[in-house]
């Protein structure tokens, strides 16, 4: 029940956490250790009748299970490239199924075993439930070190899928296990029927979160002029999608059957449909504001799940003899079984992989290393009855205060222990180094800053705005500091900076294709499919670039790794809605579209040539020009050739979008007016209202 005091609490620890971005910063130390000493010192100011209020707020399962989980689910999935995802599939699910399994395995009897030989009697039920629920890492504090430090995107990303779908392994099976054992233990047609339900859960939560993403994204796009329609589907979608999952597999069937869907799942396929596919479909300025909102709502879920983990640190038993040898006792053998789960897993998954797609070793130690645990693990003991009880069971606490305090010893362990020495970790490995093309990038993008602070210094001198002694200081500084840059670029072979500029220049040029695209679909002068399809063009020539490619396809826009793309398109024939051909509009669209961004390229890259001679060479340079001329050409004859086949529909479709174009005008001329305040309130939505109706 919400109280004063737990609304007081819940504040106290959000601003807390807030502050504690800047202290983190300033001890060197990752945010979530802070945080977890942090609810250490709460957890010892709630035995002082002043701050007695904050024992008012706790975690319980209703909040973690249906409130702070499927916030920090959909947030991590949403964001999720799923065209990456697929390509690094095999070890991901590799490490998310096959590793946990081992992990478990491990855990439960090593742990077992390793307890009978100092006489505490732990039933092999019970390893096997800690084994479960502590094997699922949690990727919070690694991965905001791994952005910190500089680590490859891929490893980020192998350690995010293989976090986000081994907790789904973690809950069927911690669940299965749980039931089995409420119901009297295992036999041999309770384990048949726990491998059934764990099948189900997996398949039908895919299932029911395509159905609810599809669903949702359909919403999202009906809704697309009203952002605040677009951004509160994304916050309904990722709770109703967890719970609808979590209510139908409580549900019998026609009071004969269940089906199993896990809510994890379920949950992570909606979000990374949405993220994916239904985005597209959102306002433009819901699109930028949804990803900052479920930032927002993560870091203020993780500030409250750590804080709280603090204080139920100081509330266990963990110092009571024989639980804190069991806690010793429990992070070794859960830090060798990691260990052991992930090098022949890896061994086995790099034997069928090229040399470019193996996972080179320092990578292993790094997944080995930084398992951390954190929420699901608190969850799923939060799951287990009180009043649980196990044949042979002796201790001086019961089964669910055993595994609670076991679990916060390991969490803690992970978070002061491995999370504190990643860095030292990525340092001694230099996974924090540049690549040859970053490392282009960088001085390049130096080159161009201090380039263009020198022309503006120079303007502002000229203006008067700075005195010419400052001014001519700030010169002097920026220039060296413009041609240290670029003799760095130069030490490179020429053969070498070649084939890097023009690879850097590619991407830059594809990026500004991406841009004025979506400036393009935001004022509806492309539909969703000429939108997608030239989206899928961009996107595999920037993937074949970036892997060194440097004559990526034209033609292809899309391939088996768009699973969304060719779902939707799938289920639109299969009701009639989508033909094989593009209809006139749509290339009409499609060729106008492609003739404009390619000069919009080429109007960028004039201006970036003033200093081109210097950062880029020239071939780099002209080869750039010369195959952007191309492209604007051939788009552009046959965007011609289009016009004169139908001429009387071409004009139409040109009146359309010139309208659009002019409508875009008047909101950008009424925005302007409206925030330099030269009309109220009322004026703007009378007028926004009249352009709406033109």
């Amino acid at each position: 029940m919400l109280t004063i005091g737990s609304t007081l609490a819940i504040f106290l620890m959000l601003g807390i956490s807030s502050l504690g971005l800047f202290l983190a910063k300033r001890l060197h130390l990752p945010h979530t250790v802070l945080l977890v000493l942090i609810g250490i010192g709460l957890g010892f100011l709630t035995l002082t009748p002043a701050f007695s209020f904050i024992d008012e707020f706790r975690l319980t399962p209703e909040l973690l299970f249906y409130l702070l989980l499927p916030t920090l689910i959909f947030e991590s999935a949403y964001q999720m490239n799923v065209r990456k995802l697929l390509a690094d599939g095999g070890v991901v699910f590799s490490l998310s199924i096959g590793s946990f399994l081992i992990s478990t395995a491990l855990i439960t009897g090593l742990l077992h075993l390793l307890l009978l030989l100092i006489d505490i009697n732990v039933p092999f039920s019970i390893t096997l439930l800690f084994g479960a629920l502590i094997s699922a890492t949690d990727p919070v504090a690694v991965l905001a070190l791994f952005k910190e430090y500089g680590v490859p995107r891929r490893l980020s990303l192998i350690f995010e899928g293989e976090s986000l779908f081994n907790d789904a392994t973690a809950v069927a099976v911690f669940l299965i296990t749980l039931e089995a054992i409420t119901n009297g233990g295992f036999t041999i047609l309770t384990s048949l029927a726990g491998f059934l339900t764990f099948v189900s859960m997996l398949f039908f939560g895919v299932v029911f979160g395509l159905l609810v993403g599809g669903f949702f994204a359909y919403l999202v796009g009906f809704a697309r002029e009203n952002e605040v329609a677009s951004i509160t589907l994304t916050i309904v979608l990722a709770h109703i999608t967890f719970i609808m999952a979590e209510v139908i597999s409580s549900t019998e069937i026609f009071g004969l059957f269940n089906i199993h869907i896990s809510p994890i799942i379920s949950t992570t396929v909606a979000s990374l449909l949405m993220g994916n596919y239904g985005r597209a479909k959102m306002n433009p300025k819901a699109e930028s504001f949804v990803i900052a909102l479920w930032e927002q709502f993560a870091f203020m879920a993780n500030s409250l799940i750590f804080i709280l983990i603090g204080v139920l640190i100081v509330e266990t038993p963990i110092f009571e003899p024989v639980i804190f040898t069991t806690i010793i006792i429990t992070i070794l053998t859960v830090a060798l079984a990691r260990a052991i789960s992930i090098y022949p897993v890896i061994s086995t998954y790099n034997s069928f992989q090229g040399k470019k797609r193996r996972i080179p070793l320092s990578w292993q130690h790094l997944l080995a290393w930084g398992s951390l645990r954190g929420a699901l693990a608190v969850t799923m003991v939060f799951l287990i009855p009180d009043s649980m009880t196990v044949p042979g069971w002796n201790l001086s606490v019961s089964p669910k205060e055993f595994l609670l305090s076991i679990t916060i010893g390991c969490i803690a362990a992970t978070l002061f222990i491995k999370a504190t020495t990643i860095k030292k970790l990525v340092k001694k490995f230099k996974l924090d180094k540049l690549t040859t093309i970053e490392e282009i990038e960088y001085q390049e993008a130096r080159a161009l800053i201090h380039h263009k602070v020198t022309e503006r210094v120079a303007k502002y001198q000229e203006r008067g705005y700075i005195d010419s002694d400052i001014a001519q200081k700030l010169l002097n500084e920026h220039t060296l500091a413009f041609h240290n840059a670029c003799d760095q670029i130069n030490l490179l072979s020429k053969e070498r900076r070649d084939d890097l500029a023009f690879r850097v220049l590619r991407i830059y040029a594809i990026g500004i294709e991406k841009r004025h695209l979506k400036d393009l679909y935001d004022y509806n002068e492309v539909t969703e499919p000429v939108f997608r399809r030239i989206q899928g063009k961009l996107r595999l020539q920037l993937e074949a670039i970036e892997e060194g490619d440097l004559k990526p396809d034209v033609t292809i826009h899309d391939d088996g790794r768009d699973v969304f793309e060719i779902f939707f398109r799938t289920i639109k024939k299969l009701v009639g809605r989508c033909g094989d051909k593009q209809s006139f509009a749509e290339r009409y669209m499609y060729y106008r579209a492609q003739a404009i961004i390619s000069r919009k390229v080429l109007k960028e890259l004039s201006i970036l040539n003033q200093a081109s001679s210097t950062i880029f060479t020239r071939e780099a340079v002209d080869h750039v020009n010369n195959l952007y001329t191309s492209f604007k050409e051939n788009s552009s004859l046959k965007f011609e050739n289009l016009k004169s086949q139908n001429p009387e529909v071409a004009k139409v479709l040109a009146e359309s979008l010139a309208g659009h174009g002019v409508h875009t005008i008047e909101e950008k001329v009424l925005n302007n007016i409206f925030h330099k305040e030269l009309i109220t309130q009322k004026l703007y939505i009378t007028l926004k209202e009249e352009t709406s109706k033109n």
